[in-house]
């Protein structure tokens, strides 16, 4: 294609993070025309996200939103994706439990015959050589555990393998717009989708939507003789990485200065890997990324109310594996079929911004 030459598509995605990956995927397999514009200098969350999928939230140990609608479709469409790119990335790793405090094990116990479904009993015996354990442990089942880094990478190749991406900034004033289409630079398409991460709150057309910016941080570590074959979970949360390397971490930060690491955290993660880790570990890496998140903690989905030929997929937060190829999905189907979005996630609930 010449330099002036336009080309004309369906969609146009900005973004190649998790989010923008569902989203073109869902294109490739329903032989839907799109491209992806995706700036290889931007850090997106999705390169330093722990990769885990657990269906059980927080210190009262509950059920994640929709996780009985979200976990089926979600784990089907991991192994399809696997299968499509013949790579092994989606494992089921089951977390275990392992209780801080009496208060944390009476409340496992409780949830255990009351309200949840994923949790199981666990021989504390066998993790005895690996974790102190003055109050025992647990587990939670149908947890997973993603290659993320394999996963955007050997998309990203796909993509590039197909002429489907452009590795580039996106500019928002090259946009043009009129009646039934959207113009960037030499594209025409349909529609543009926004699935640009943290981004997103530069973007002129969407940046009013109430986003709180979050920031994480982890360690990779090595830990010789732990197996990466599950999660553990104390006060923090040490997940595979890679062959043989763990992430630990994550803290939740509302309020930041900068997006440098901080010593406060790693001497935070030191404190308490010491407390319960009776393996010897090497840092190796100390690993920060910012996410999209809002105090909803609800995806933003949908089309811009005065600028249809704009879309967005973003907002996933701290659940981005679980929610991404759900909300993408439905988004998808949104713009092809006209069929609705979920309430809680569309981001017609904002009409006031």
């Amino acid at each position: 294609m010449q330099a002036n030459q336009t080309e004309k598509i369906k969609y146009l995605i900005v973004g190649q993070g998790l989010v923008g990956t569902w989203m073109s995927y869902h294109l490739e397999k329903a032989g839907i025309p799109y491209k992806i514009i995706n700036d290889p200098n931007f850090k997106s969350a999705t390169s330093v996200a722990s990769g885990v999928i657990n269906p059980v939230t927080g210190r009262r140990i509950v059920q994640s939103w929709m996780i009985e609608s979200i976990l089926p479709f979600t784990v089907k469409q991991y192994k399809e994706f696997a299968a499509f790119i013949q790579k092994e990335l989606f494992y089921p790793t089951p977390v275990i439990l392992i209780h801080p405090s009496a208060q944390m094990k009476d409340s496992f116990d409780y949830r255990l015959h009351n309200e949840n479904v994923y949790l199981c009993q666990q021989d504390a015996s066998k993790w005895h050589p690996y974790f102190s354990l003055p109050f025992g442990t647990g587990a939670i089942n149908e947890c997973y555990w993603i290659d993320l880094r394999k996963m955007i990478t050997y998309w990203k190749q796909y993509l590039a393998k197909t002429k489907k991406i452009i590795n580039t900034q996106f500019e928002y004033e090259d946009i043009i717009m009129n009646e039934h289409f959207v113009q960037w630079k030499n594209i025409v398409a349909e529609k543009i989708i926004f699935c640009e991460g943290v981004n997103a709150l530069k973007n002129p057309y969407f940046k009013s939507l109430p986003f709180a910016p979050n920031k994480g941080e982890a360690l990779i570590i090595k830990v010789p003789g732990l197996s990466n074959n599950y999660i553990y979970k104390y006060n923090i949360t040490i997940a595979p990485w890679s062959a043989d390397l763990f992430w630990v971490g994550s803290s939740y930060e509302w309020s930041f200065k900068d997006e440098q690491p901080t010593v406060a955290f790693k001497e935070k993660m030191i404190q308490h890997l010491n407390q319960f880790l009776n393996l010897p570990y090497s840092i190796i890496d100390h690993i920060v990324g910012i996410r999209p998140t809002n105090v909803q903690r609800r995806p933003f989905v949908g089309v811009h109310p005065l600028h249809p030929q704009l879309a967005i997929c973003n907002g996933m937060g701290t659940k981005g594996c679980s929610l991404a190829p759900y909300f993408t999905h439905q988004l998808m189907e949104h713009l092809e079929e006209g069929k609705a979005i979920g309430e809680e996630a569309d981001i017609a609930r904002f009409k006031l911004f």
